[in-house]
């Protein structure tokens, strides 16, 4: 499923040696609304998605945000590739580099480490989908917030491609969200209102339907 190329999707270039921004940016290594949440949070859901196509988006979205984690973990990194001992001693990074190291970790700006309770799966496609967005909107807003806590140049133009591409997932969405409803309900709505969603896909799967 997975074909790896040797190049970041972005470059990145730093300029400065900052151990206290790379700390800041360790939010979105392993925050809550950061990349490994949302790499795992796609990949986990697309299995139960009625439709082939969701699957797809589900998985090449999942497999992006993977690679916008070798991103941040590559910032963080050259942040403090060059800093020396007093840099760190002086900064927040230090909590980290007490047990860390120079090597990034997936943990959030607050140290808090990264746990799977930041993500869920509930079989339902639509509440998956509105999990998605609200997900792609809060790192957007999180990747603002870096921006503007950030002096240095490359790190903003990294950080600023990363909050397009939370932009362009949003809109992706929210375009499979009708899709998918649309599917759903209107032909495979119940008097009840009660929807089978193991039937739907089994029916989708053994006639080939759109």
């Amino acid at each position: 499923m997975f074909l790896y190329q040797k190049t970041l999707q972005f470059p990145v270039k730093v300029e400065t040696t900052n151990p206290a921004l790379a700390a800041l940016i360790l939010e979105q290594l392993g925050g809550a609304d950061g990349e490994i949440a949302a790499g795992m949070r796609y990949l986990t859901q697309r299995y139960y998605m009625p439709l082939p196509e969701a699957r797809a988006l589900l998985t090449d979205i999942g497999t992006e945000e993977l690679s916008h984690w070798e991103i941040i973990a590559t910032i963080v990194w050259k942040l403090v590739e060059h800093a020396t001992d007093e840099q760190i001693k002086n900064s927040p990074y230090a909590q980290h580099f007490a047990n860390h190291g120079r090597n990034p970790f997936p943990h959030n700006a607050a140290g808090v480490p990264f746990t799977a309770a930041f993500f869920n799966a509930k079989t339902d496609p639509i509440a998956d989908l509105h999990e998605n967005m609200a997900a792609e909107q809060k790192a957007r807003a999180t990747y603002e917030h870096l921006i503007r806590m950030s002096n240095d140049r490359g790190v903003n133009q990294t950080l600023s491609f990363l909050r397009e591409r939370e932009v362009v997932h949003f809109q992706r969405f929210g375009e499979m969200l009708d899709k998918v409803q649309d599917y759903i309900y209107s032909k495979h709505r119940r008097r009840d209102d009660n929807l089978d969603y193991h039937r739907i896909r089994q029916e989708h799967d053994r006639y080939g339907m759109r």
